[in-house]
């Protein structure tokens, strides 16, 4: 636990952050907002949603402007955007170029790799999921199921939360059985934050003759990912949470080498082999690569600020990211327990404590988080309410400050000081 919560010691924190200086390289807007000292003034947001959606960048920005006078001039069509975007990915999923490609969005992703992997035959007839994954994933599941006749009452298997707020990787393994044809998980759980040990799960899963597959949207651009090494068969993730790409951002797609050769589930133009593309034969023949899984053209513009954030984070190096986003997690959950668990505020922390255990954000609880979170968004705070309880903050390591950090503790103390919550309805709309 945190012994010094004093406010010079986040200072010191800061002096001392070698990732201080990629915070001048993002828009943060300012809003007349309350502050600590009870007067309103316009300043600079304090910004702890980029788990949802993240900041602009001057790096997206410039990617955005460089399409925008390929566009002009007619050279966007010799544009290599979407090779150099791939190319940086790659690296932050530990991937062979090859092996990736920048497509569609995250549930549209699903659609194209679960139609592929999921041939139910025989005795596996079933996929395995849990029940706190993000309901559009599970969606995508139970319609997969039914386009290939069978029951997705039957065949989609939940494997169930003991605390509602985590999953075991033990009871995930205990479900693998020969009944399985694919197991299709989150990489970090968009409420409590756990991270999975994909690893271990890949290395179960095949074991038992499962293919799995890893939705990383809470993951990619804050934890480093080994895909090649731990032997993933397929993920997906989008770019618009830690990857700053801008709100519905094109998504990322990755299939393991081994599987190249395989017809995928949602055929189209693109994805067919540029040894015959243009010959627009009537037979569909697949890419030798990743290509293969393109179902359509992906637009320069969608890529172009994804080109500039995966840019960025390349620069500053993932690793690097990793270890500030611990520290700075683990200060905010130090300042929790050092200041908030108490009467009369209550709070409490929702996700793991182990950092192998966790992802980027930290979850705190409150039976007034709904209304927390809107006077909190009076205050120019920003977080983040999911139902029922869990307010979510995010210390995003470019650009958010350790006096951040320490600034919306006192500020989450303020709001039930001056019992500001009472004036919010839990009706009201967070946006």
């Amino acid at each position: 636990m945190v012994m010094d919560t004093t406010k010079k010691y986040a200072e010191k924190l800061d002096q001392q952050d070698p990732l201080a200086k990629w915070r001048k390289e993002f828009y943060i807007p300012e809003r007349q907002t309350l502050g600590l000292d009870g007067k309103r003034t316009k300043k600079p947001i304090q910004y702890f949603e980029g788990n949802s959606l993240g900041l602009m960048s001057t790096y997206a920005e410039k990617g955005i402007q460089n399409e925008i006078k390929l566009w002009k001039t007619l050279t966007s069509r010799g544009s290599n955007i979407g090779k150099k975007t791939r190319d940086y990915q790659a690296k932050l999923v530990g991937a062979d170029p090859e092996e990736v490609i920048m497509a569609a969005g995250a549930t549209i992703n699903i659609h194209v790799l679960i139609s592929t992997f999921y041939q139910p035959e025989g005795k596996r007839t079933k996929i395995l999921a849990d029940t706190l994954n993000f309901p559009s994933d599970l969606y995508a599941l139970w319609g997969q199921i039914r386009l290939k006749g069978q029951d997705p009452d039957e065949n989609l298997v939940l494997v169930k939360s003991r605390d509602g707020k985590t999953i075991y990787e033990d009871d995930i393994i205990a479900a693998m059985d020969d009944t399985i044809s694919v197991c299709f998980l989150p990489s970090v759980y968009f409420t409590s934050g756990q991270l999975l040990d994909i690893k271990r799960l890949t290395k179960a899963a095949h074991e038992h003759g499962i293919k799995i597959g890893f939705d990383c949207c809470h993951s990619i651009g804050i934890v480093p990912h080994y895909f090649d090494k731990w032997s993933v068969d397929f993920a997906l993730w989008c770019n618009y949470k830690y990857m700053n790409g801008g709100s519905g951002a094109i998504a990322g797609l990755y299939v393991n080498r081994k599987h190249f050769g395989t017809m995928p589930g949602m055929p189209g133009w693109w994805g067919n082999s540029w040894s015959n593309r243009f010959d627009f034969e009537v037979q569909f023949r697949p890419a030798e690569n990743a290509e293969a899984w393109y179902v359509g053209n992906p637009s320069n513009f969608a890529q172009a600020p994804v080109y500039g954030s995966s840019m960025m984070v390349d620069e500053v190096g993932i690793e690097n990211i990793r270890t500030k986003s611990l520290k700075i997690t683990q200060y905010l959950m130090d300042l929790v327990d050092a200041e908030l668990t108490q009467e009369p505020y209550n709070y409490s922390i929702g996700n793991p404590r182990a950092p192998e255990r966790r992802g980027g954000h930290v979850s705190i609880m409150h039976e007034e988080g709904k209304r927390v979170d809107l006077a909190l968004r009076d205050r120019g705070i920003l977080t983040d309410f999911r139902p029922p309880t869990t307010i979510r903050l995010t210390p995003v390591p470019l650009y958010t400050s350790y006096i951040e950090v320490w600034e919306c503790i006192q500020h989450l103390k303020a709001v039930i000081d001056n019992r500001e919550y009472e004036n919010y309805s839990t009706t009201q709309s967070q946006y």
